[in-house]
């Protein structure tokens, strides 16, 4: 829900300074609607339905993969397309993935968010109301910031939901920001005092092939990210986790593997493999003894390296598939 509306509506009723805090417990427990909220008076139950809308966002379309994945399209009140997805993992783990924006201005070209017009920054509440609209299904342990956008573009938002999400379920301990390597942004993090974690998309060794993958690399090249990075570890002494998306006959060469483990400090560094999930971009995702070999080759320089379990390929939940499709129909 719209948290300023909803204060400066209570304060227009005159209603006591508790009541804000009241919904907001009801709403990040997973109340359904106003109506819930039992110990709040049935008048003004009904008033907040009139004045202020349960949620920001509009679910669109949601769909449920076989893996118990559900990812979620939303419309914002100007008619923007923003996506979240809930992960359910074996172990009881309940992931949040979240947009930050709508659209993304920095077009990687595997990402299909890449590939649709930037509309603009989230709001906090928005951020917010994606997990809401998830921990009304069920309860929820983890968020990671790598929808749609790039968080450390929307900083300000992004944190000021962060800093509600532990009423959700969600600690800080558990909810990491993904960024392509915007260093004003990681070094504003590193001076937040929540313990978020950082995680890093790198998706190539060397500059060249990063800056043909993600543009952004020209303005903030390699060396200087994993500055960057090694700064936020010298402050904050969490371990970074890189992300790498395994794009067939691109970066999945044993030898840019042994490239890697030259760039990076095992002690400031956990590598994620991701196999890549179809976007309809001109890449094609490796064949899983490609993705065995580099994990390796890693491993045998003392490097942590885990492949991630694929989730909703059957759904279209790679980061921003379902909004781009909405667009182009």
């Amino acid at each position: 829900m719209d948290l300023a509306l909803l204060q400066q509506t209570l304060d227009d009723l005159g209603q006591p300074g508790f009541r804000a805090k009241q919904v907001w417990s009801w709403a990040a427990r997973g109340a359904k609607g106003y109506d819930e909220m039992t110990d709040l008076p049935a008048a003004l139950r009904t008033e907040l339905a009139e004045r202020v809308p349960f949620s920001c966002l509009e679910p669109i379309r949601q769909a449920e993969s076989r893996d118990g994945t559900i990812k979620t399209l939303f419309q914002t009140h100007d008619g923007r397309a923003i996506e979240a997805v809930l992960m359910r993992y074996r172990d009881g783990r309940r992931s949040l993935c979240l947009s930050s924006q709508s659209g993304c201005p920095l077009t990687c070209t595997f990402c299909a968010t890449g590939t649709m017009k930037f509309g603009r920054n989230l709001t906090a509440s928005e951020i917010l109301d994606q997990a809401l609209h998830f921990r009304r299904i069920e309860e929820v342990d983890h968020v990671v910031f790598m929808g749609m956008g790039e968080p450390m573009m929307n900083l300000d938002h992004v944190l000021d939901a962060c800093r509600r999400l532990p009423d959700v379920g969600v600690t800080h301990r558990r909810t990491a920001i993904s960024t392509v390597g915007w260093i004003p942004g990681i070094e504003r993090l590193m001076d937040e005092d929540m313990p978020i974690r950082l995680a890093l998309s790198l998706h190539a060794p060397e500059d060249a092939l990063r800056s043909q993958i993600m543009p952004v690399n020209d303005r903030y090249p390699l060396a200087d990210v994993l500055a960057a990075c090694e700064r936020f570890y010298e402050k904050k002494r969490r371990q970074i986790f890189i992300e790498y998306v395994m794009l067939d006959g691109v970066n999945d060469r044993y030898e840019q593997a042994v490239q890697m483990a030259e760039l990076l400090d095992p002690k400031i560094y956990k590598i994620n493999l991701i196999p890549y999930n179809p976007t309809g971009s001109p890449y094609d995702g490796s064949a899983r003894g490609a993705i065995d070999v580099f994990r390796d080759a890693l491993e045998e320089r003392g490097l942590r390296a885990t492949i991630r379990l694929t989730r909703g390929q059957d759904i279209d939940a790679a980061c921003g598939q379902l909004a781009a499709k909405a667009a182009a129909a």
